[in-house]
């Protein structure tokens, strides 16, 4: 119930802020008091380019680092570049090996190596350690916030060290040999229940609990803390030395971010696709799939094709629909994929629904004619017809419009019905571009062609 309420307040906000009537500084401002950091990186990432530059401004310089590594990758780089270079470098500051990791391939070598100079001796080493592995091993992701004690230490040192400081809120003690190589895990409770205060804590070590590798895929990794009867495990480099530990945070966050990419994917689009991303930037990520969607589109043509010698020529245009289909079902699908993510994390409103809309014409635009004059041409000289090749261009670039203006309102007039967008969405989307298209297409055919 808390985070329906949650969701709820991050959707007004954004309406507010799209709300032109309302001066965004001051809704701003109560957003910052009322969001938390991961709720902010999205109120941020759910207004244009410009926009967020400006409320950028309001962060609160304690929290902007959390914020920062909070947003998607896309998301985060205007701000990056917006920053000058007292900005940037008070930023860098902030830095702690965790945030410096996620932020790396946004920063340009100059200032990572400026970053790196920043941190001290113990978090450049944790910086260097996650860094050797890729973002789908789970050695990237560790948590550093552990106590460790020599193996060979008793109950009344493990209690003397649980006592110090904030580690007093973790659960488990992790054990090292003279050579820094883990021996294993054991758990605060067990020891705080030690009545020997001169016990060896290595006798209280938990086998059940096991240690990852941290070259271990992160999904691997995932499974097994799931069915550990532990909220964090332990990460062991290839000599076994104790890198840090998995948390069940870290591991729910590693998880949307896989389901989120597996959904992006299915539209050819990247989980880290900012819903504000610059329309030329959007434009060239999205022709790529167009392409390769074309290319199978052309291949059901061209099997239909093998028939024409017998086709009069109107029937070239049934040749020839299967493309105007295809081409506003996979640009349709792109913009559903976005606008659903936004949906389900409180981003997308009906506020800021028009511009978003505006933001998914441009980059229609873009793609609908550079996709258009190709598809023209290759009709052209297919059919050796000028109006052939005229209305099939129009047609496509017609009904990628259409498909982009159905992906933002589509999945919005669902919700407000009660219907959940993700089982119905994609259906209705795939009937609307057919629909228009082929209306659009033959009608014209029939015009220009009879």
């Amino acid at each position: 119930m808390d985070e329906l309420i949650k969701t709820e307040e991050l959707q007004q906000f954004v309406t507010e802020l799209h709300d032109k009537e309302l001066p965004n500084e001051p809704v701003f401002e109560r957003a910052i008091t009322s969001l938390d950091v991961e709720e902010l990186s999205l109120l941020l990432e759910a207004v244009p380019i410009e926009e967020r530059i400006k409320r950028w401004q309001q962060v609160p310089s304690e929290i902007q680092t959390s914020v920062l590594v909070e947003m998607r990758s896309q998301a985060r780089i205007p701000i990056l570049q917006a920053m000058d270079s007292e900005a940037t470098d008070q930023l860098l500051q902030m830095l702690d090996a965790e945030s410096l990791i996620e932020l790396s391939d946004q920063l340009s070598e100059e200032w990572l190596e400026k970053a790196l100079g920043y941190l001290d001796g113990k978090q450049k080493r944790w910086f260097e350690s996650a860094n050797q592995y890729d973002s789908t091993q789970i050695g990237r992701f560790v948590d550093h916030n552990i106590l460790t004690l020599a193996a060979n230490a008793k109950v009344k040192d493990a209690v003397r060290a649980i006592k110090r400081g904030k580690q007093n809120t973790l659960d488990h003690i992790y054990l090292l040999d003279r050579n820094n190589v883990f021996r294993g895990t054991v758990r605060v409770k067990d020891v705080l229940c030690e009545k020997s205060e001169l016990r060896m804590v290595r006798g209280l070590i938990d086998t059940a609990i096991p240690s990852l590798p941290a070259s271990s895929q992160f999904l691997e990794s995932i499974d097994e803390l799931e069915h550990a009867d532990v909220k964090n495990l332990p990460v062991v480099d290839d000599e076994g030395r104790l890198i840090g530990r998995v948390t069940h945070p870290t591991a729910l966050w590693l998880l949307r971010q896989h389901y989120e990419g597996l959904l992006m994917a299915k539209a050819g689009m990247a989980e880290s696709e900012d819903l504000f991303i610059p329309v030329m930037k959007g434009a060239r990520n999205r022709a790529i799939w167009l392409g390769i969607n074309l290319l199978t589109a052309f291949l059901a043509s061209w099997t239909i094709g093998f028939f024409e010698n017998v086709l009069s020529q109107v029937v070239a245009l049934a040749v020839l629909m299967p493309v105007v289909a295809s081409m506003g079902g996979i640009a349709g699908s792109q913009t559903l994929a976005l606008i659903m993510r936004g949906l389900a994390l409180g981003q997308v409103t009906l506020g800021n629904a028009l511009a978003l809309c505006r933001q998914e014409l441009g980059i229609a635009m873009i793609n609908g004619l550079g996709w258009a004059v190709v598809i023209g041409i290759v009709a052209f000289y297919w059919f050796n017809s000028l109006e052939i090749g005229f209305v099939i261009a129009f047609a496509v670039f017609a009904n990628i419009q259409a498909a982009a203006v159905s992906g933002v309102y589509l999945p919005l007039i669902l919700t407000k019905f009660g219907i959940d967008p993700a089982l119905s969405g994609a259906v209705l989307l795939t009937t609307v571009t057919d629909v228009f298209g082929f209306v659009t297409f033959l009608g014209l055919g029939t015009l220009l062609l009879i």
